[in-house]
């Protein structure tokens, strides 16, 4: 798979690209404001209703139902102190539902992630259904509050005072995601952090973290160390895009995430409402492990780790059990990093040339009794089983299998999640076969295509063109 959704090359071009779209879609916030006074949020409530008047928030108290969880209440202690700190009064924290101020309280009728928020003149009550309602209403709050100490320009916020109002919020899709892919291009935890507190404040609630594909291994796997070591740098970087001719840039390049880091970017995300789904591509997009474990291949190499982009022939073997043993291993080593339900297993881009010619491959097609049909050749099926047996695997420890859209190519158990990326027919089909499906179209979500016809005015994007409207 080539660079996904909401990913792109560099992360500063995912940053610029995101305040233009979070600007546009201000703007059309605005545009549907009826009154007076505008309030803007993003994503836009389900429903705003202004009134008039306003509540002076400095040095307001914020009280909350003592049923909140830690991750709410420590949010809510975190809103409280940067309240306090960004007004220059204290903003007394308690606990226990207050009669004035801040007072956050859990609503049993609200979906989890619903949230309402009452603004008055003497209180702001936000009601919340669960934890993640609770840090819904705080973004929102923080959004209609002035930027304070965060203005860049250094000027003084005006009044510290939020608009009367009536807000009621809830999500349209259960999954709001972004994709980021470190094994092409790795940052540093600290980036990492960044890219989750900018989905916290577009209250999205899941992460894909593309952690191992040709080009690096980005993922500590402790029974195989080598991945690591091998696995995580490649000796040179291709230049430009694929049809530029620059050549390569000749450096080590490369880096991977301790088990304790991941831990540590886990801990984080939950903290922020976000799950990580971590991706393990197989059987395809594996040069990074071939190039550790050449035993894992067809033809035992030699391997290296891609320094281009693209799709590589080379790809794991089926037909060795001892490609099995390998990612049971490091799957149960991600179980125990990632308490995320689902597990990404990619799947997509697999080319079968190598299985054609494999005699451990042709054997197992035979074993398994596997035929070719109309549709696809023998080897395509032999993918199927690699799915099918990953998937026994996952459900057999309480995990199920998100998969790209080429894992339609068999017999699917159920269970499984589609995520469709070659436009939308891919979720249409899991859909009506009974699946979930999650739709990421690159003919709509992807943000590493070019926004203009001026390539030349743009940062470096894999291609296409696919502009913010």
């Amino acid at each position: 798979m080539n660079l996904l959704i909401f990913a792109s090359t560099e992360y500063k071009i995912m940053r610029h690209r995101l305040t233009i779209l979070v600007a546009a879609l201000l703007a059309l916030s605005s545009c549907c404001q009826k009154s007076k006074t505008e309030i803007l949020i993003v994503p836009q409530p389900s429903s705003v209703t202004t009134l008039e008047g306003s509540i002076d928030v400095k040095g307001l108290p914020v009280s909350y139902d003592q049923a909140v969880d830690e991750v709410a209440l420590k949010q809510i202690t975190k809103f409280a102190k940067d309240l306090s700190t960004a007004t220059g009064k204290e903003s007394a924290l308690s606990a226990g539902a207050g009669d004035s101020g801040f007072v956050f309280v859990l609503d049993g009728a609200l979906g989890e992630e619903d949230y309402t928020l009452s603004v008055s003149e003497d209180k702001v009550l936000a009601r919340a259904g669960g934890t993640h309602g609770v840090l819904y209403a705080i973004q929102s709050l923080k959004q209609m509050l002035p930027v304070g100490i965060y203005n860049p320009s250094g000027k003084e916020p005006g009044k510290w005072a939020l608009p009367c109002c009536e807000i009621v919020d809830s999500p349209r899709f259960a999954y709001r995601g972004m994709h980021k892919d470190d094994a092409r291009h790795f940052f540093p935890i600290e980036e990492v952090k960044k890219y989750l507190d900018i989905m916290a404040i577009h209250k999205m609630n899941t992460l894909h973290w593309h952690l191992t594909d040709d080009q690096g291994w980005r993922i500590e796997i402790k029974a195989y160390p080598r991945l690591t070591e091998i696995g995580a740098y490649r000796d040179s970087t291709l230049i430009g895009g694929y049809d530029d001719n620059l050549g390569y840039e000749k450096e080590r390049y490369g880096g991977f995430y301790t088990q304790e880091e991941i831990k540590e970017v886990v801990s984080y995300a939950a903290d922020l409402g976000i799950t990580i789904i971590p991706e393990i591509d197989l059987p395809g997009h594996m040069v990074a492990a071939l190039a550790s474990y050449p035993e894992l291949g067809c033809t035992g190499g030699p391997y290296g780790v891609r320094p281009t982009w693209g799709v590589a022939d080379e790809v794991l073997c089926p037909g060795k059990e001892g490609t099995f043993e390998f990612i049971e291993t490091v799957l149960s080593e991600v179980m125990e990093l990632f308490p995320s339900e689902y597990i990404h297993i990619g799947g997509d881009e697999c080319p079968k040339v190598a299985w054609e010619s494999c005699p451990d491959c042709q054997k197992r097609i035979k074993e398994l009794g596997i035929k070719g049909d109309a549709r696809h050749k023998a080897e395509a099926y032999l993918q199927n089983y690699v799915t099918s047996r990953v998937q026994d695997f996952l459900n057999a420890h309480g995990r199920k299998i998100i998969g790209w859209d080429e894992i339609l190519e068999g017999n699917l158990a159920e269970g499984a999640t589609v995520m469709s990326w070659r436009g939308i027919d891919g979720g249409i089909e899991a859909a009506k076969k009974g699946f979930d499906a999650i739709m990421t179209p690159n003919s709509y979500a992807y943000i590493d295509y070019y926004q203009s016809r001026r390539k030349d005015l743009e940062p470096l994007s894999i291609g296409g063109y696919l502009p913010i409207e």
